[in-house]
């Protein structure tokens, strides 16, 4: 145990932080100390090799002040103008401590359509690798002016998550106003008990978290262990550590004891696997007999039509559909060779009984093995 962060972290170089409201203001506006801080301890360890990509929140909560708010605002469009008016604040903060370094910042704003797509995806990719190689500190939010709920990814948690796969980072730190993840809400008083190292997170370690949300933030406890549980599958550890404390991110990274450490799975997904696992918003349902779960799982094989007993959705070719066992399960995701209307009329047969029933073959699987993620 005491040796165990060091390991799995010694060979860190490039991370993904994640900064919450909760760092980033102080009654309700940024919290200027914080910032200096931030940007002292970010030169201090780019000097020693590391690379950071910062996912941001706290747009919103910069832009209360300036629209009159005294507490969060209600509706989308107040949010929007919140975080129109908060987004310029909180570059301006991160570029004045930043440029006191000679460190240039730049802004990427991103929402769910935008990891959907995959196009838009590699655009975004490409965008991360052109900064990080002319030593720019990328600063990740979500584009929280004009987002709506179909386009959002949830939490600045889950963005963060998926960043880890498509900047193919080290390392997953999150940053909160708690210690790590502990055994009860310590905010309600008690005998909690800090957790300092979780292998898998199960419905045991689900049951830890008691999903509080603070006034200005989005994400709970409970989505920061959905986030590791994201960057696990890629084979990225991650941490959740106390951001308010100074010089945090530097005993994380030499494998000192601090936070709560998720190890990673030995069994990756690759990037492509974990954009399908957990970036696409799926298009339809195709549920599954015991054979082909069995055959997904276990052997890892491509997905027959004969193993499929029901259609759910509207789907075309290449769109991304759930595959679920007869308990609602899901085993996991893919790109389908076939429309949902096509895929309907092939249910239960043999791959060789395709062409008869559909006058084509666009091939023996409905979902292609390459094509497939298992979650």
């Amino acid at each position: 145990m005491e040796t165990m962060p060091r390991k799995v972290l010694a060979s860190v170089r490039l991370v993904v932080v994640k900064i919450g409201s909760a760092v980033l203001t102080d009654e309700g506006q940024l919290n200027q100390d914080f910032f200096a801080r931030f940007a002292r301890e970010v030169d201090e360890l780019r000097r020693h090799g590391y690379r950071f990509i910062v996912v941001t929140s706290g747009a919103v909560a910069a832009g209360l002040e300036a629209l009159g708010f005294s507490a969060p605002p209600r509706t989308i469009p107040e949010k929007q103008a919140c975080a129109a008016v908060g987004q310029l604040r909180l570059m301006r903060q991160y570029e004045q401590e930043f440029s006191a370094y000679k460190r240039v910042v730049a802004q990427l704003l991103l929402t769910a359509d935008d990891i959907r797509h995959r196009r838009r995806y590699l655009n975004a990719r490409n965008t991360l690798k052109a900064l990080l190689a002319a030593d720019i500190l990328p600063l990740v939010n979500e584009n929280d002016t004009v987002v709506v709920s179909e386009m959002k990814f949830g939490d600045n948690d889950n963005l963060a998550a998926l960043l880890t796969s498509l900047a193919e980072v080290d390392l997953l730190l999150l940053l909160t106003d708690l210690d790590g993840v502990y055994d009860c809400d310590p905010k309600l008083g008690g005998a909690a008990r800090l957790i300092p190292l979780i292998e898998e997170v199960d419905d045991e370690v689900a049951a830890f978290a008691c999903d509080s949300k603070t006034c200005v933030g989005t994400g709970g406890m409970l989505s920061k262990l959905e986030a590791a549980r994201k960057a696990a599958a890629y084979g990225i550890p991650t941490v959740i550590a106390n951001g308010r404390r100074p010089g945090v991110m530097a005993r994380v990274l030499s494998g000192e004891k601090e936070g709560t450490l998720f190890l990673p799975r030995s069994h990756r997904l690759s990037g492509r696997q974990h954009w399908l696992a957990f970036a696409v918003e799926p298009r339809g349902t195709l549920w599954l007999d015991a054979g082909a779960v069995r055959a997904l799982v276990e052997r890892k094989t491509s997905l027959l039509p004969a193993g499929i007993v029901k259609v759910e959705g509207d789907f075309e070719v290449g769109d991304p559909v759930s595959c679920r066992d007869r308990e609602g399960r899901e085993i996991a995701r893919g790109l389908v060779s076939y429309s949902a209307v096509d895929t309907r009329k092939i249910i239960g047969c043999h791959s060789r009984e395709i062409a008869a029933r559909l006058g084509y073959n666009a091939g023996d699987d409905v979902i292609h093995r390459d094509n497939l993620a298992l979650v």
